[in-house]
């Protein structure tokens, strides 16, 4: 029998004889097919025979307002017949000028000045080696270390993954990485017993300072996922640790790094996340850090970009003559893509257009009671949220908080589970996680949350 040219088992065969594909041992694809996705619709994901998968983690959380969203691709379109690329060396292009209007107009106050690269490691490299050029132009050479949150993870490029602590990825690569200061972090779920979000908050500041008064002399800056470490397990913590952050880095003269690469762009609630920092009510951000690192949502998922935003003072350390030596010297070939840009752009005027932020909190609200059950499940420690972002610690031991052996692979089980009902869940480890596009229902997120419930109780009993 000769199947289809364009059929799952034909694609996924044409696939696995040359394809090499990220974060994955390609020996499961001996056992778990391969799946090829032919077009999107809204959060929906359709393989080429005609299954449909509900998206419930955002085709890794880039996809803000759905699949094949057709104002985001009249824009490409149009963009792509006036100008594609210019290299953005003493060149410049009109999409590339109005986005950093845009981004500026909309971030917190200070950021004044915007770097573009093409993807969120990219944006991480940037900010780490713009830190520490800004102290040696400042004659402060001594500043060559990072201090980032335990459990944190920032991206797999080497820099990326120097200021990174998940074993995971990490381990592997240790000899060639650079050596962060690890603070422990402010994650709620390793609270003590009786003690609330904002007091863990509290005693991991402490914390900081301390680590800050042996090595502030010698840290360009503190890097931080502001509220949700996201692939170290959806970690999530208070935000009062950013305002405390803020002021720690002010006090000892480190620069304080957002990654918002993952959170940022309404994903926790906010615009951005540093915005819930904020101790006045109606005040436009909580804080601003010394550079606010974003990508994924930034395109709604169609193109690869990023942006690191940076103060006026960081800029001012870098402008001089060529012949003193301190320009920043970094570039990648598409920066300032014009189709990125304009994709960009549209997808920034579809918050200004429609009450984006409104409805997801009414979604997220949803979210919150189709999963509050589960805090009751016996194979269930935790369920947290924060705003698009809800996530399911699966455990063998609830009362000891006991994780089931790493080799069971039961997170692998509910991702299987998914496929097979129609749903894209993803989880990290033994976490399952929801993080959905911004187009889902309500009626979708039942969906979501009924396979995922059931897919649970196939893991932990199976």
């Amino acid at each position: 029998m000769t199947l289809p040219a364009s059929s799952n088992v034909a694609l996924a065969a044409r696939d696995l004889k040359h394809l090499w594909h990220p974060c994955t041992q390609m020996h499961d694809h001996e056992r778990i097919p391969m799946v090829p996705i032919v077009r999107g619709e809204g959060a929906w994901l359709i393989d080429a025979d005609g299954r449909r998968y509900l998206d419930g983690i955002s085709s890794w959380w880039t996809n803000l307002f759905g699949h094949a969203n057709p104002r985001i691709a009249a824009a490409l379109a149009a963009q792509a017949h006036t100008l594609e690329h210019v290299i953005f060396a003493g060149f410049t292009h009109e999409p590339a000028i109005e986005l950093a209007e845009e981004l500026v107009r909309i971030s917190p106050p200070g950021l004044e000045r915007v770097f573009l690269a093409d993807n969120g490691s990219a944006a991480i490299e940037v900010a780490l080696k713009m830190s520490f050029h800004y102290w040696l132009n400042l004659g402060h050479g001594e500043k060559t270390r990072f201090i980032a949150l335990s459990g944190s993870y920032h991206g797999e490029t080497l820099g990326a993954l120097s200021v990174s602590d998940v074993a995971l990825y990490r381990k592997t690569y240790a000899p060639l990485l650079l050596t962060p200061i690890l603070a422990p972090s402010p994650d709620s779920y390793e609270a003590e017993p009786g003690e609330s979000p904002e007091n863990v908050a509290t005693r991991r500041l402490g914390e900081l300072r301390a680590l800050l008064e042996r090595h502030a002399h010698e840290t360009c800056a503190v890097i931080v996922e502001p509220l949700v470490q996201c692939a170290g397990g959806m970690r999530m913590y208070h935000p009062s640790y950013l305002a405390g952050l803020r002021a720690l880095c002010d006090e000892f003269a480190v620069h304080f790094i957002a990654d918002e690469i993952a959170v940022g762009f309404g994903r926790t609630g906010t615009l951005f996340a540093c915005e819930q920092a904020c101790p006045e009510p109606g005040r436009r951000a909580g804080v601003t850090p010394d550079f606010l690192c974003l990508s994924k949502g930034l395109t709604g998922g169609f193109l690869p970009l990023s942006a690191v935003l940076t103060t006026h003072d960081v800029y001012a350390a870098f402008y001089a003559e060529y012949s003193a030596g301190k320009a920043f010297l970094h570039s990648h070939s598409y920066t300032g893509n014009p189709l990125a840009c304009r994709v960009a752009l549209e997808t920034l005027a579809i918050f200004r257009d429609e009450p984006v932020l409104e409805r997801n909190r009414l979604l997220a609200a949803h979210l919150a009671a189709r999963l509050a059950p589960l805090r009751e499940h016996p194979h269930v420690a935790d369920v947290r949220q924060c705003g698009m972002i809800a996530a399911i610690e699966l455990v063998a031991d609830k009362a000891a908080r006991r994780p089931f052996p790493t080799a069971e692979r039961r997170g692998l089980r509910v991702y299987l589970h998914g496929l097979q009902h129609g749903a894209l869940l993803r989880p990290l480890g033994d976490v399952v996680y929801f993080m959905p596009p911004y187009v889902v229902t309500a009626q979708e997120i039942d969906q979501l949350v009924d396979v995922a419930i059931a897919g649970i109780e196939r893991a932990v009993h199976g």
